[in-house]
């Protein structure tokens, strides 16, 4: 069976509720050569961004896109214990993100990858306000506050927050990543608010933290988020 056959069958299963059927599908994908980690990267992933786009645009039913973000979700957490760690890179991140079951199933993906790649990771999920975060990574200390499929309403805390950490010195060192979510819909967005680095999807994300663990933004780029907020106030 090839690749666009398992994906388009894996997602009819989905949103039908299949289960036996959705897990038929990922032994079929075994079976055609994929790794615990291409399951991430061709399937899941690909499947998860097709129910959020249709959903946005109301083309799938709201109980369509629950049955099968739950379904997905367990598919997710029974793959992650196949996927093989690599060595330690001895870099911990601290991840939060949106606060829909959707938005928490898109960043588990990333955190499972970041995982698999060596981080440490520590995910605290949606719904977290920002100061609370602020006083979290002022506590861990982590190299990476990320802050993966992230919704439209985050943003002004999300902004606040890097600025505020950045001016108080208190997580000296700290690398700000974003991606997915509000950030993959809004180009530029990113980089206008000041992030060091941001991915479109939880593989890119992992590749940009393991090969630019020193990368930081501009100072244009954070006098541009600062003059943007002092106009928004």
């Amino acid at each position: 069976m090839s690749h666009d056959a398992i994906n388009e069958r894996f997602f009819s299963t989905l949103i039908a509720g299949d289960r036996n059927g959705a897990r038929k599908g990922v032994l079929d994908a075994y079976a055609a050569g994929f790794t615990p980690r291409d399951l991430y990267t061709e399937l899941y992933w690909p499947t998860f961004q097709m129910l959020d786009k249709l959903h946005r645009a109301d083309q799938l039913s709201k109980m369509s896109f629950h049955m099968a973000s739950r379904l997905l979700r367990v598919l997710v957490d029974q793959t992650a214990a196949k996927l093989e760690p690599q060595s330690t890179l001895s870099r911990r991140v601290l991840c939060f993100c949106g606060a829909t079951e959707g938005e928490e199933l898109g960043a588990q993906m990333a955190v499972d990858l970041l995982e698999a790649a060596g981080f440490s990771v520590t995910f605290g999920g949606g719904g977290v306000a920002a100061d609370e975060i602020m006083a979290l990574s002022q506590e861990q200390q982590p190299d990476v506050l990320l802050m993966f499929a992230s919704a439209a309403s985050d943003l002004p805390g999300i902004r606040a927050m890097i600025e505020q950490i950045r001016e108080n010195g208190a997580c000296e060192g700290l690398q700000f990543a974003v991606g997915a979510g509000v950030f993959a819909r809004a180009e530029g967005l990113a980089e206008e608010m000041g992030a060091d680095i941001w991915a479109d999807s939880p593989i890119d994300m992992v590749d940009a933290l393991v090969s630019e663990p020193t990368k930081r933004s501009s100072p244009s780029q954070r006098n541009m988020s600062k003059l943007r907020r002092s106009r928004a106030a």
